[in-house]
């Protein structure tokens, strides 16, 4: 036997929502409610953390985005028009100094009064350029010799400097960076022959002599230097010399070879 449920049709209206019978013929429309939104603080101190566009904009002109701030003013430290008077250049801060180097390297070009004035104040920034061009002219001669050069001089150096301090005893005070410069800036006879050798017939008797020459001129150089910039070297000068000129016919070897 079936049983029948008397069930109330539902109608709904053409504007979308279902109507809610309140109090038994009167319709209303359900209206959408906002979601949820945590409570903003009325006191903060930093306008974006509020997210009100209102108050951001508001407070353009304070400390940060303001006319007055330190940041974004125009008197302030940062602003526009902030004075760089006393900022150093950017090669001193870097402590390249390229009038000391070209003093230094000026030095060399005389062998026999060598100024040891400016080579006290020790620097590789000259070096550095020195051993670039050394190796920017094997290159043009067909020589990748970049590694090969640049281990050499980081050997010569260390030799040197055990060689000089075991020499001078306890009255020796050269330090390995005085030593480095001044084995990288007497390399600039190394680095002249470099460039004449380019237009120098191969294995002749002619670019031996023309490299002996120079090791000469680099190795009276260094000795002098090295006498000159540390102390206990002056007896050991033969010694000193010896040690130079080891190091600098190494390097020309490479040259006419």
């Amino acid at each position: 036997m079936t049983k029948e449920f008397g069930v109330p049709p539902v109608v709904f209206p053409s504007g979308g929502n279902p109507t809610v019978a309140a109090g038994g013929n009167t319709q209303q429309r359900l209206v959408p409610t906002a979601p949820f939104q945590p409570p903003r603080p009325s006191n903060s101190g930093i306008p974006f953390m509020s997210f009100e566009v209102g108050s951001a904009a508001a407070t353009t002109s304070g400390p940060i985005g303001g006319g007055t701030g330190p940041i974004g003013g125009g008197t302030g430290p940062i602003g526009g028009v902030a004075n760089f008077d006393d900022e150093e250049p950017l090669l001193d801060e870097l402590g390249i100094h390229p009038d000391q180097i070209w003093k230094k390297t000026k030095s060399i070009l005389n062998p026999f009064r060598a100024n040891p004035t400016f080579h006290k104040d020790s620097d590789l920034s000259g070096p550095i350029f020195l051993y670039l061009s050394f190796c920017l002219f094997q290159l043009l001669a067909g020589k990748i010799q970049f590694g090969v050069i640049l281990g050499w001089i980081v050997v010569s150096s260390i030799f040197l400097y055990v060689v000089f301090n075991m020499l001078a005893g306890r009255h020796g005070n050269l330090d390995l960076h005085t030593c480095t410069s001044v084995i990288g800036y007497c390399l600039l006879p190394v680095v002249i022959l470099s460039a004449i050798s380019l237009f120098v017939p191969q294995n002749g008797a002619l670019r031996s002599g023309i490299a002996g020459v120079f090791v000469i001129w680099a190795t009276r150089a260094c000795t002098n230097l090295m006498v000159a910039v540390a102390d206990g070297g002056e007896e050991h000068r033969g010694l000193i010399a010896y040690a130079c000129f080891l190091i600098y016919t190494l390097f020309s070897l490479l040259v006419v070879f």
